[in-house]
Order: structure tokens, then sequence, then C-alpha cells
């Protein structure tokens, strides 16, 4: 498919449109519609950007997390980019849930973009573009990038492969800590936060501990431990530690790196 006449990938890769709005739109929805980025630009996303996955089962806080998450990010300085892949109508293929109404505090602030991507039945857990608008939002000029995810299950985790830190947000009250061992994101969970435990902590505690028996019996191929944290994205309660856990997996990948 040929590029849309006023999107030039290879300006963009020049940093020429760099935190041009319009213009990164347009490049995510042509590649939405089945445009290719060159391999190379994909790869220059991958290192200017630090990415972080949230996924988690529908009712665990999701958008709340990453609202809360873009905030404490933002106080640091750092420019953030959200892209949320939501369920498609099977009229349009947009996504139904494209408002993300917990995030609209942030639509006022240039230093955040947010975009909703349609999954259009992609399974994963993800939209099929969603790679290709990981690059185009780091090579926009956001060094910060959240990727949220439809859900989580057996078939839903190649969040894994896009992004430098998976955090799994389950909730107590769920039966989200048998589901974890189950729909396998023990694999795939380099964070674990048990969110709303301001409704029930006990509950929380309950599945911390469960997440922390499963992960000793499962301990990871790569050796890094999963941190499990309790959360209310909520109450603000939290959401600093989470920070610390992603920060503390950047420096563990670093050193793994060489």
């Amino acid at each position: 498919m040929s590029p849309d006449p006023a999107f030039d990938s290879e300006a963009l890769a020049r940093g020429e449109i760099a935190l041009d709005i319009p213009a990164l739109a347009k490049a995510i929805s042509w590649v939405e519609d089945g445009g290719k980025l060159p391999d190379q630009l994909v790869a220059e996303g991958a290192l200017k950007s630090r990415s972080i996955g949230i996924t988690g089962s529908p009712g665990v806080g999701k958008s709340t997390i990453t609202s809360a998450l873009v905030k404490a990010i933002r106080r640091g300085g750092d420019l953030v980019g959200v892209l949320a892949v939501d369920p498609s109508s099977p009229i349009t293929g947009g996504a139904l849930l494209g408002d993300r109404i917990r995030m609209q505090e942030h639509y006022l602030d240039a230093g955040v973009y947010i975009r909703s991507m349609g999954s259009r039945g992609h399974l994963g857990g993800l939209a099929a573009a969603t790679p290709q608008a990981i690059a185009l939002v780091a090579n926009a000029g956001f060094t910060e990038i959240i990727v949220e995810t439809v859900g989580v299950g057996q078939s839903e985790v190649e969040i894994m492969k896009y992004v430098d830190t998976v955090i799994v947000l389950l909730a107590p009250g769920m039966g989200d800590g048998v589901q974890a061992a189950k729909a396998g994101i023990l694999e795939i969970g380099d964070i674990y936060v048990i969110n709303k435990s301001d409704r029930d902590l006990a509950g929380a505690e309950n599945v911390a501990a469960e997440l922390a028996r499963s992960i000793e019996l499962s301990p990871r191929a790569d050796g890094w431990k999963p941190e499990i944290l309790i959360a209310s994205a909520q109450e603000n309660i939290g959401i600093n530690e989470i920070l610390g856990a992603v920060e503390n997996h950047r420096k563990w990948r670093k050193s793994v790196a060489g």
C-alpha cells in the first residue's frame, strides 16, 4: 500500500515532524489501514523510547492505572504516549471505548498523546498495527510509551514482544490469582500489581501471597524475579512504587544486555 501523500515516513525518521500531532495521527491511521513502515524506522523507535505494557482482565482498572502513571511520569518531565487497544465495533471496525473517559484529564496536556486503536479482530490483546504505532509515537518525540491491551488470557500475551516492561494488573475478589497461573501470565509479567486494594486490602494481600508462591514454584528462565505490588489507582496509592519497580526492571535489562 502506498502511503498517504501527506505522510512521509522518511521525514518522520529524520525527526522533521517530531511532536507534530496531526502528522502523527495521520501516520497511525495509515498503518492501521495496512501501511508498512520501513524496518529501520521501527527499530529506531524501540531505541528512542522506554515502553510499558499494561494488561489484565476486564474490570481490574487498566485505564485508571494508566492515567495515574501518566500523571506521575509527567511530573518528572517526560513526554508520554498512550496507545490503548479497545474492542472493535463490528460495524465500523473502530475502537468502542475511544473516548478514554478516565484519561480525559490529560487531553489538554501537550506532553501527552493518547490514541485508541481498535483490535479489529486481531488476537493477542493488541491491534495488528500496534508495533508500528509504538515506533511512530517514539519517533515523534514521546520518550515514555504506555500500551494498554484489551485484556488478558491464554492467547493474549503478544504484548511481551513489543514493550520493555509488562505490568499485569489483578484485583482482589475476582479469582485472578488462580486465573493468573491458568492463563500463563506468570511467563509474561515483569511486575504484578494488585489494584483496588482500597476496597479489599486483605483480599489484595491474599492475591499477592498466592502470586508470590506461584512465582517461587515457577521461576523465570531469564532470571528476573517479578515484583508484586499492592496499589489503588483510585486513591493514588502505590503509583510511585510501580514506577520504581519499572525502573528496577529497566536497570536489570540493561545489566543482562551488557
